[in-house]
C-alpha cells in the first residue's frame, strides 16, 4: 500500500487529538475512495455527453443567474 502524507492545519489536528479513538487515516482514505467514485461516474456520463465547451457555459451561466435571481443577488 502507498502511503501519503498531507498538511492540515494546526486548529484542525488539534480537533482531531480530541478524537484520538478515531482512526483518520482510515476517514480520509474511505473520503478519497468516495471522490473517486464520483469522478469515475462523472467521467461516464460525461464521455456519452454530445454537449460541446460552449454549451456547458452557456447551460453554466443560465445556472448562475438562475441561483442569483432566486436568492435576490441581482
Amino acid at each position: 500500500m502507498a502511503n501519503l502524507t498531507l498538511a492540515i492545519p494546526e486548529e484542525l489536528h488539534r480537533k482531531m487529538k480530541k478524537y484520538s479513538d478515531i482512526r483518520w487515516s482510515e476517514v480520509a482514505r474511505q473520503t478519497i475512495q468516495q471522490r473517486i467514485e464520483d469522478l469515475e461516474v462523472m467521467d461516464r456520463i460525461a464521455s456519452k455527453s454530445k454537449l460541446t465547451k460552449k454549451d456547458v457555459a452557456e447551460l453554466s451561466e443560465k445556472i448562475k443567474k438562475g441561483i442569483a435571481k432566486r436568492h435576490n443577488l441581482i
